[in-house]
């Protein structure tokens, strides 16, 4: 069993909390935690933008990433939104395996 944490960026916190529970409770992923505030600078449309967005860091089993990845999307309100899939190479077995019992066998 692979395991991966999802980081995922929104406009707030209220929006982040959507996707969140939309996903825990479809059993996709087993927990997010969410970071309040950062501060992303980027380039977009030629445009140079500094945003404070919120972070949202996701637990899971790899292979639920492509579902992850088209419910975010489904909810989402940036036209791309930042999906990014971090393999877990070690961590807590007990921790990992509550991870295995959250989510969709």
């Amino acid at each position: 069993m692979t395991y991966c944490i999802i980081n995922c960026t929104t406009a707030n916190k209220e929006h982040a909390k959507v996707i969140a529970k939309h996903l825990v409770e479809k059993k996709l992923i087993a927990c997010c935690n969410i970071v309040p505030s950062v501060t992303s600078v980027y380039e977009w449309k030629n445009e140079l933008c500094c945003d404070e967005e919120c972070l949202m860091i996701m637990k899971t089993k790899t292979s639920l990433f492509k579902d992850v990845e088209e419910e975010i999307k489904k909810l989402h309100k940036y036209e791309t939104p930042e999906i990014i899939c971090l393999p877990i190479t070690d961590g807590s077995n007990e921790y990992l395996s509550w991870v295995n019992e959250q989510v969709l066998k």
